[in-house]
């Protein structure tokens, strides 16, 4: 792949946490505009941000469904730039950065 004709992130939020953990180990922050975590490879958010990020934001929310919302706009930005056609879906982005946070839901079963 040709790291040239990659395209250029926007200005939205600036993905900075989680915060490294231990502070002498890499941090698990996406690796833009590919989101896929700098530390590990996999698809961001890990499974060690997921976990560092509850950890870090417990006390506030609401301050992470914001942060995490933004993230998934940039990401779903990126990633349909980078391959419209047989990328990710919507959904699979949203539960891939919001779906897991804190004000999920679960399926509602109807009668």
């Amino acid at each position: 792949m040709n790291v040239a004709a990659l395209p250029v992130p926007r200005l939205g939020p600036h993905p900075d946490r989680p915060r490294p953990y231990p502070p002498d180990h890499p941090a698990h922050l996406p690796l833009r505009p590919l989101w896929l975590c700098r530390t590990c490879g996999a698809p961001w958010p890990c499974a060690q941000a997921r976990l560092l990020l509850k950890v870090e934001y417990a006390d506030h929310p609401v301050d992470l469904a914001v942060y995490l919302s933004g993230l998934y706009h940039e990401a779903t930005h990126d990633l349909f730039r980078l391959n419209p056609q047989d990328g990710p879906t919507p959904r699979d982005l949203f539960d891939r950065f919001v779906g897991w946070g804190p004000y999920r839901r679960g399926v509602v079963e109807q009668d």
